[in-house]
Parts: structure tokens; sequence; C-alpha cells
């Protein structure tokens, strides 16, 4: 029962805040977090905050590789911006080279029908407007029902469970956080399709400080710099 009061109060408070989440990073410049396999760092993701009077503008850079006996199993190099009026998203665009395999995405705000048009390399057409970026520095990810891929434009609905609070260590630095569960709604996915990541929340600063998930092998991005 605590545990449904507790994510009951959660969600309010940050679906009543949703409309103004921009606000949360508007002293925000820079984002750095590491990639880990199996406890072996293998890339990074980074994120860039600029701002023109009303206009806030993300650039995300990520860059990982796996190698087994010094051949490269599995490699991503990718780049994407987010831009906001106000806290309207009002396009992104990414471009990413998976294992020599191009991705995109291509997304603008049409407001006479306000709703999202994506042109992605995994699906065309309009999105709800309550759908946003799968970008692991926004921590509207854990209210929204569904989101898209930054990588190609496809939309995933999910499911966001609370587990507890806790306490983690990140680069010998203690944090307050609340750990969640999201999870792929539609359970019948191919397994690489599905969504399923474990998210540390530190709601003092807003922001996703770890994320982890297995998939060939045990994954974690983790916050290390951010100013």
């Amino acid at each position: 029962m605590k545990k449904i009061i507790f994510i009951f109060i959660f969600f309010v408070a940050l679906t009543s805040k949703a409309n103004s989440h921009i606000k949360h990073y508007e002293n925000l410049e820079y984002i750095e977090m590491e990639i880990f396999r199996n406890d072996q760092l293998i890339g990074y993701n980074y994120y860039f905050f600029k701002r023109n009077n009303d206009i806030t503008e993300i650039t995300n850079q990520i860059k990982l590789q796996v190698k087994l006996l010094n051949v490269n199993i599995f490699k991503i190099e990718g780049y994407g911006v987010e831009k906001y009026k106000g806290n309207q998203l009002i396009s992104f665009e990414s471009k990413t080279l998976q294992n020599d395999k191009k991705k995109f995405v291509n997304l603008y705000y049409d407001k006479d029908i306000n709703k999202h048009i994506i042109s992605g390399s995994s699906y065309s057409g309009e999105a709800n407007v309550e759908n946003i970026i799968g970008n692991w520095w926004n921590h509207k990810l854990l209210q929204t029902n569904s989101q898209i891929s930054p990588v190609s434009g496809s939309i995933k609905k999910q499911l966001v469970t609370f587990i507890a609070k806790e306490k983690i260590n990140l680069y010998g630095k203690i944090y307050d956080v609340e750990h969640f569960k999201l999870e792929s709604k539609n359970k019948d996915l191919p397994k690489n399709k599905k969504l399923n990541f474990d998210i540390w929340y530190d709601k003092k600063s807003s922001m996703i400080l770890k994320v982890a998930y297995s998939r060939m092998g045990k994954w974690e991005y983790k916050v290390k710099n951010f100013y």
C-alpha cells in the first residue's frame, strides 16, 4: 500500500510540472554519461544544452564499441538535436550508424493538428505530442506512456514501476535516488525489441543518473559529470 501511495504522489507531482519540465534544466549546460558493458568502459553519451530566448537546443552525441578477441562485434556512433520552443518539442533530427547500418529520425511539430510528424528509418507518420524522445537526459521518460526512439523514430508504449528509494555510489559520490523499472507494455514483442530498463532518478537535480539493462551482457549508463 505504501508503495502504491508513493507512486501516486510521485506521478502527480511530476505530472503537475510536465508542462514546465524544460525549466528543470534551465541552468544545465552539459551531461557526460559513460557506457559500460560487463563493467568495462566501452563508450560515452554526451548532452549539450544551448538556449536562445525561448528556444532550447539539446545536442546528443553517442559512441560505443564492443570487441571480442580484437574484433568489433557491436558498434554505434550517433548524433541528434532536439529543439524546444518554451516547453514544446518542435523538432528532432538524428543520424546513427549501427554496425554499418544507417538509421535516422526527422521529426517536426505540426501546430495545426497538434501532432508530431515523423520520418524515420523504422516509422513514418504521426505521433501524439505526449510522446517524448527517448533520451536519458529527460526525466519525463518516467511519466509518459510512450516514447519515440531517438535512433529509428519508432513509437514504443511503456510501463513504469517504482521499485524503491535507494542510495547509489557514482564515481565516489553518494546519491539518494528513486529506482524505477521501465518496460514495454506489449509483452509479445521480440526480446531484442522490448524496453527493459532499470532507472535511478535523482529528484534533487531532476536527473536520471544511472540506467542498466541486460542484452548480450550487463550494460550501464552512468552520469560522470554535469554542470
